[in-house]
Parts: C-alpha cells; sequence; structure tokens
C-alpha cells in the first residue's frame, strides 16, 4: 500500500509537470499546480482503492491519473480575452 501511494503521488507529479510544460501560459504557481497533482493523485488512488480493495494496483494508478488530471483542469484559465456581449445583442 505504501508503494501504491508512492507510484500515485510520483504520478500526480509527473502529470503536473507534463500540465506545466504545456500550459505554463494558462495555469497559476508552479508550488500549486505540483501540489494539485499530487493530492488529486492521492485522493483518487485512495477512492479507487476503497471501492475496488486489494489486488488491483493498475486500477488504483488509473484511478489516480485520472483525479489528478481532473484537479489540474480545474486550475485552467481563460487562454484570451473573454468575449462579453449585453443582454440587448
Amino acid at each position: 500500500m505504501i508503494l501504491e501511494a508512492l507510484g500515485s503521488a510520483v504520478l500526480g507529479l509527473l502529470l503536473a509537470w507534463a500540465a506545466l510544460h504545456r500550459l505554463a501560459h494558462r495555469l497559476p504557481t508552479r508550488p500549486l499546480v505540483f501540489t494539485t497533482g499530487a493530492a488529486g493523485a492521492l485522493f483518487g488512488a485512495f477512492v479507487t482503492h476503497s471501492a475496488l480493495g486489494t489486488g488491483v494496483p493498475f486500477l488504483s494508478l488509473a484511478g489516480a491519473a485520472v483525479v489528478s488530471a481532473a484537479s489540474l483542469s480545474l486550475l485552467l484559465r481563460p487562454s484570451g480575452r473573454l468575449r462579453r456581449r449585453s443582454a440587448t445583442a
């Protein structure tokens, strides 16, 4: 279980690094992104492990990756200016 948690945290950090590498202009500060990636992965592994039980570490890592990616997507900012229209237009 310790290795599963460590693996999911590393997976979350790798996803955060990839997001920063690809979308640095749309994300907040680096420490927040790395923390969110690792925490999301640990939470995803915990939920998946609780739901499926022991003996399926690959599915726990898949759950960690999904929740980590979803958490990181919540940090994204809009890329350009938002076009606002008036209610009468």
